[in-house]
């Protein structure tokens, strides 16, 4: 079941260092790209504060599944993800797209 969990982290991870590099924010890690987006998208209101507890919410699954001991996931857990992360998407999708520019 931890597969799912890091499919789902993993396609919003990606989402959201797109969305960091297209305004010249670079990362060197996974903690380094949910800093920066908290930072430049969830605290100025571009992305809403939900979409940046969701994101840290994958985060802490994914440290959990790939580093925690004895910590199962069931399906009753990944079902409600899985939509969560498709409205995430949509959103960082249209962020990428949008031709505003970042409050300095």
């Amino acid at each position: 079941m931890e597969y799912r969990f890091n499919r789902l982290y993993y396609s919003c991870f990606y989402a959201v260092i797109a969305l960091l590099l297209k305004h010249d924010i670079e990362t060197q890690s996974h903690d380094g790209a949910r800093t920066q987006f908290g930072l430049n998208f969830v605290k100025t209101g571009i992305i809403d504060k939900g979409n940046g507890k969701f994101y840290s919410k994958l985060f802490d699954y994914r440290q959990k599944g790939n580093y925690g001991d004895l910590f199962d996931f069931d399906e009753e857990m990944a079902k409600p993800l899985i939509e969560e992360t498709r409205l995430f998407l949509n959103e960082i999708e249209r962020l990428i797209k949008a031709q505003h520019q970042m409050p300095n």
